[in-house]
Parts: C-alpha cells; sequence; structure tokens
C-alpha cells in the first residue's frame, strides 16, 4: 500500500510559526512521526510539502495511478482553494484531511474546508497524533 502524504503553507515553519497554536515540533519531526507511523502499519509513503497552490495541485495530480490514497493538510488552502478541492475530485483517490490545530474552535474564516468536501474523514485538533490517526483511518477504508 502507498500513500502520499501532502502538507501546505507555512508547516514547513513548524516549531517556529505560533508554537502555542501548532506546537513545537519541527517539520522533521512531524515528518519522522509520519514515517514511523508507516513504518508500524508496513505502508510505504511519500511526504510532499509546499507553499505553492499549484504545487499541490500537481502533486495530487500526481497520485493518480501511483498512490492508493492520500493525506492532506492543506493548511490555509484548506479555506480557500476549490482547485485542490478540483484536483482531489479528479483523481479520485480516497483522501483524509488533517489539521495540527482544532479548526473548528478558530476564526470565523477556517469553519469552510473545500478539500473536506473530497475527503473521506477529517482529524483535527491532535497535533502529529491527528497524522496517525489519519493514516489509521485511510488504511483501514482501503483495506474494506
Amino acid at each position: 500500500m502507498k500513500i502520499l502524504v501532502i502538507n501546505g503553507p507555512n508547516l514547513n515553519m513548524l516549531g517556529i510559526r505560533e508554537p502555542d497554536i501548532y506546537g513545537k515540533g519541527s517539520y522533521a519531526e512531524l515528518c519522522e512521526t509520519i514515517r514511523s507511523a508507516c513504518r508500524a502499519m508496513d505502508v510505504d509513503v511519500e511526504i510532499f510539502q509546499s507553499n505553492h497552490e499549484g504545487a499541490i495541485v500537481d502533486a495530487i495530480q500526481g497520485a493518480y495511478g501511483v498512490y492508493d490514497g492520500i493525506v492532506i493538510n492543506p493548511a490555509a488552502y484548506t479555506h480557500t482553494s476549490i482547485a485542490i478541492l478540483d484536483a482531489l475530485k479528479a483523481v479520485a483517490l480516497p483522501a483524509v484531511e488533517v489539521h495540527l490545530s482544532d479548526v473548528s474552535a478558530r476564526e470565523s474564516f477556517r469553519q469552510v474546508s473545500y478539500a473536506g468536501m473530497a475527503c473521506i474523514a477529517a482529524v483535527a485538533g491532535k497535533g502529529f497524533a491527528g497524522y496517525k490517526e489519519a493514516l489509521d483511518i485511510l488504511k483501514a477504508h482501503l483495506c474494506r
């Protein structure tokens, strides 16, 4: 089983950017958490991060025929990007949305998730552990 994990803008700044919201762990630590979880699950994983919407769309499109599913944290693009929604719908791979913070308890503009409209589930507010939960949800879905 092959899963693509996509991280959006500013996640490369973890540990520096608003640690009271996003935690003190670095992006490298997040990636190791993801890789470790995937090793334990016997899942092949590729991790991609970009601050650019088009690059994220390209990564989603490139997943078609290569990966079995996607875990995606579109970050700020969650609330603005119909292009990412359309790309997820176009490839029709099962996807799980994940967020480090509890976006439902934050600003009103964060209450809409375009990407989530194409996802089978969402996990939010669980920090790095949310990625493990998202991977578990996706694997269970793929193994049905």
